[in-house]
């Protein structure tokens, strides 16, 4: 088998820590050590690998030199500027940010989804989905490969972490500043509002829920709303694919979930949809009421954390309409949502490459 020179672009992030955990985790076929890529201020630093370390090289065109694929983690400003540089130097890019995912001439891939669309790519650049969107295609394609999807209407429930390790560290901080105060948390939410300041999120993410994921449009829908749409419609190649969705931070840690009720072309049950989704890649059907000695079982964003799998539960028919099912997904954002995938990705690019 062949091997494969491969740069990690953001490596000292916390997405490009995962990225070079799950290359030695995967067993990746490298050819040497993996190259560290970060901003100027990172050049320099030594990182984890295997049993030693690799050192950090600054962003320049001259790291690409060699590099048969670049895996991007560094933002959207750097991979817009990085990213055909890295294509044109012979690299095929795999790009976690949102740079590209809409962008007619770059596949928008989740592995187990629609992995064939990694051979098409004039660009030479290939897109890492949202987290959310990621998470909540695996079970979306083999319901629709069996019923026809028409329409999903979604709430997340999206984790802190998902604002990055900032995220995480201002819910950890408002939760230890609050958590003392209950009286104040039952009594007068607005001065335990009040009590703390908000930095990447609108108001107090500790004990709070925010109906507010990403920058409003002049519509009130924001940004990571509009990303499951697009991108859902994209990934599975449904151009009329009507999406309603609310996205929602909460505070977890680590781990994203989506209610969906999804609607389809034809009728559909829960033995149906149960049978559809057992030999889907990806994915663990968690899905126990706890009657008749059967474990009660159902997905969490906490149970999700570490995991690999996409967790599927609370599936039933629709109470209103014959056409439709509702369930309840849950998936790590850091893992499945973004460095996972991207490994995934490089590896059906390697193979691809294989001669």
């Amino acid at each position: 088998m062949s091997s494969f020179r491969v740069a990690v672009v953001g490596a000292t992030g916390a997405v490009g820590h995962e990225l070079l955990r799950q290359l030695d985790r995967r067993d990746f076929p490298l050819a040497g050590d993996p190259v560290a890529v970060a901003s100027a201020r990172s050049a320099g630093r030594t990182l984890p690998w295997k049993d030693g370390s690799v050192t950090v090289r600054e962003l320049t065109p001259e790291v690409f030199d060699d590099v048969d694929i670049a895996l991007f983690s560094a933002g959207a400003t750097r991979s817009r500027e990085f990213g055909p540089i890295a294509a044109e130097a012979g690299a095929v890019v795999v790009d976690n940010s949102s740079a590209w995912r809409m962008d007619d001439d770059v596949p928008l891939v989740v592995s187990e989804v629609n992995p064939e669309a990694i051979r098409d790519r004039p660009r030479g650049i290939i897109a890492n989905p949202n987290c959310t969107t990621m998470v909540l295609m695996v079970p979306a394609k083999p319901l629709h490969d069996a019923f026809g999807l028409r329409e999903v209407v979604a709430t997340t429930y999206q984790a802190a972490g998902g604002a990055g390790q900032s995220g995480i560290t201002e819910l950890v901080e408002q939760a230890r500043k609050l958590v003392d105060d209950v009286d104040r948390l039952r009594a007068d939410g607005l001065a335990a509002e009040a009590a703390v300041t908000p930095d990447n999120f609108s108001k107090a993410i500790a004990f709070n829920v925010l109906p507010h994921c990403g920058d409003f449009d002049e519509d009130r829908n924001t940004v990571e709303e509009r990303k499951l749409v697009e991108e859902s419609r994209k990934i599975l190649s449904i151009a009329s694919l009507r999406v309603s969705p609310t996205c929602v931070r909460v505070p977890v840690v680590v781990g994203h979930a989506i209610q969906a009720r999804m609607t389809f072309r034809d009728r559909v049950s829960r033995d149906e949809a149960l049978a559809a989704l057992a030999e889907a890649p990806g994915m663990v059907v968690e899905d126990g009421i706890g009657r008749d000695g059967e474990p009660l079982a159902y997905p969490t964003p906490l149970g999700s954390a570490g995991r690999d799998e996409v967790l599927v539960g609370r599936i039933r028919s629709d109470l209103g309409d014959p056409h439709s099912l509702n369930l309840f997904v849950a998936g790590d954002n850091l893992l499945k949502g973004a460095a996972l995938n991207t490994v995934q990705l490089a590896e059906l690019v390697a193979a691809d490459l294989e001669p």
